[in-house]
């Protein structure tokens, strides 16, 4: 099953700088495959299911390796059987609103 995943994994015990981890996070997803866009805060994942979640265990798992001592993660995730959709699908379908709205 394909899903569009909103992650925030949150380093805590660490300080208040989380770059370092963010980065670790980043290249593990498109190591994995998945296709990812970073923001402010966090990251927009696609992907099958079972590897997006796979993914996501072993940024706890690195992470917790690196020292940190507590996570806090933030899912939000959408799937949907009525068609195919990307992320890129969804943001388009907006934009081409917002400016069919301004012209």
């Amino acid at each position: 099953m394909h899903v569009i995943m909103d992650l925030t994994i949150i380093p805590i015990g660490v300080g208040v700088s989380l770059s370092e981890y963010v980065a670790v996070c980043e290249r593990i997803l498109k190591d994995a495959g998945l296709t990812c866009e970073l923001h402010a805060n966090g990251t927009n994942v696609e992907g099958e299911w079972d590897v997006v979640m796979a993914a996501v265990k072993r940024c706890h798992e690195e992470l917790h390796a690196m020292g940190v001592p507590r996570l806090s993660t933030i899912i939000k995730l959408g799937t949907r059987t009525d068609r195919a959709q990307r992320m890129a699908d969804k943001v388009r379908s907006v934009r081409a609103r917002l400016e069919s709205a301004e012209g």
